[in-house]
């Protein structure tokens, strides 16, 4: 019984999903050859699998992904990757499966994310399985784990939780703040374990001036809208008053 079970879930339920376009996907554009070698090349996405969504010239992420949420088109859960971003072989049929196995443990799922934070009174965990930029991070937590951050390389929202990015937050901070939007809202956001690469070209160190400064005017936005949630963890910062972003991105770089 146990494995007949097991096959009609793994196998016939995640046929039938991809069959109702269970999943479709947006991404910023902004170098069409990293497209091209990474996002593109995914073996789920190509030959018009699943719904997905380019754009170019973007002012934020939520412009584009915001777009998508108001067709009537749209899948039941709208996936935000990053263009430098490359999904494995069998690689859609895992995430669809951890959803699903997500959602009954965690009946008001919203935002499901591959990488994230999750925060314990002055504990703080990663969560996730993710080859980034060559490195494989592995976070301590058992999948699926409720989180208050998602990295925004990869993450979905459930099409009718209501839920949009904001676009005064430009191209980063997005991911965090629409888990802890979505949390305010008597949702739940959690981190799967549907393994994938992130093929970013951000040096870990000596971040240049010019993206800085963009954290940073998105981060004073952020802190300033959670402000009454702090202290905060995203994969990147660790926040507990306004400034912290700027005072970080200062830090982080000696001639910034």
């Amino acid at each position: 019984m146990v494995c007949i079970k097991g096959w009609f879930y793994y196998h016939i339920i995640g046929k039938i999903l991809k069959k109702n376009n269970f999943l479709s996907f947006v991404s910023c554009v902004s170098d069409k050859a990293v497209f091209a070698r990474y996002l593109k090349s995914s073996p789920c996405l190509m030959n018009n699998q699943y719904p997905l969504k380019v754009y170019e010239g973007m002012t934020s992420a939520a412009q584009a992904f915001n777009i998508e949420l108001k067709r009537s088109d749209c899948s039941e859960w709208l996936v935000s990757v990053h263009q430098d971003v490359f999904l494995p072989p069998d690689w859609d049929g895992k995430f669809i499966r951890a959803i699903i196995e997500a959602q009954e443990k965690f009946s008001k799922l919203a935002v499901v994310g591959l990488y994230g934070v999750l925060r314990e009174g002055e504990n703080v965990y990663d969560a996730g399985h993710v080859l980034d930029r060559g490195e494989l991070l592995e976070g301590s937590d058992a999948l699926p784990c409720a989180v208050q951050s998602v990295d925004e390389f990869l993450f979905a929202v459930r099409v009718d939780s209501g839920l949009k990015l904001d676009p005064e937050l430009g191209f980063d901070f997005y991911g965090t703040d629409v888990v802890l939007t979505a949390i305010d809202n008597g949702f739940e956001a959690v981190v799967v374990d549907a393994y994938c690469e992130h093929w970013s070209r951000m040096p870990r160190l000596k971040i240049p001036v010019a993206v800085l400064e963009r954290i940073m005017a998105s981060g004073a936005v952020f802190e300033r809208k959670w402000r009454h949630k702090m202290p905060l963890n995203t994969p990147c910062f660790s926040i507990s008053q306004v400034g912290d972003v700027a005072s970080l991105c200062h830090a982080h770089n000696s001639d910034f």
